[in-house]
């Protein structure tokens, strides 16, 4: 039997940057997928068109080593894994790559869905009159809910509606450990998470991370 899935009271955020103007550098191939820098995967995810509020997240530490797992999963665009670790307090350097085209019902029971924490990616805006928009339209939401009764889970969608979010939904996250679910995937991937381990494990000796923020 597997154990009850960790709280998250708080939303998790992740920043897209902008669409990048040329190919990251950091791009390697296996035979069944390709490793890109955490960014590129991140973008993707902005770009994919993908209805919003059916992304799933799910993570916590790493196995071994620094740095933390993330899985974004979506039932029409497939499931992608990420390795990220912070580099200083200020920059986060990570790997990734999509290791699944579809959510079947196997990978489903491993993300969750309903009473956990929840995520969202942030879009930045493109001008003033954008972030105008933005703002009244969230001054409209907080608005609607104040003057009836609602749920944090309703409220936390209708806001990231306001503010366009391109991805948003459940996210299972131990900030202190490892979900079961983690080791589930981990075993599902086993291939990816041996290439992605290697690659981030490359990054964090390339940058002496062991040795304290530099």
């Amino acid at each position: 039997m597997r154990e009850p899935r960790t709280k998250q009271t708080e939303p998790t955020f992740l920043r897209a940057r902008p669409a990048p103007t040329h190919s990251s550098p950091l791009v390697r191939y296996s035979r069944v997928m390709r490793v890109r820098d955490w960014e590129d995967i991140v973008s993707d995810v902005v770009e994919s068109n993908a209805d919003p509020e059916g992304w799933r997240a799910l993570a916590g530490d790493r196995a071994s080593g620094v740095g933390e797992d993330f899985y974004l999963g979506h039932p029409s665009q497939g499931v992608y894994h990420l390795k990220t670790y912070a580099k200083n307090p200020f920059e986060v350097r990570g790997v990734g790559a999509r290791v699944a085209r579809k959510v079947d019902d196997g990978l489903a029971e491993f993300l969750p869905d309903g009473d956990t924490g929840r995520f969202a990616v942030q879009r930045p805006v493109e001008d003033e009159d954008e972030a105008e928009e933005r703002a009244s339209k969230l001054e409209q939401v907080v608005q609607a809910h104040a003057d009836v009764p609602t749920t944090a889970e309703d409220f936390f969608d209708d806001v990231m509606d306001a503010v366009e979010s391109p991805a948003f939904g459940p996210m299972e996250y131990d900030p202190y450990g490892r979900p079961s679910a983690l080791d589930d995937l981990r075993e599902e991937f086993a291939d990816a998470e041996e290439l992605l381990d290697a690659e981030l494990d490359d990054l964090v000796e390339e940058d002496d991370v062991g040795r304290g923020f530099q």
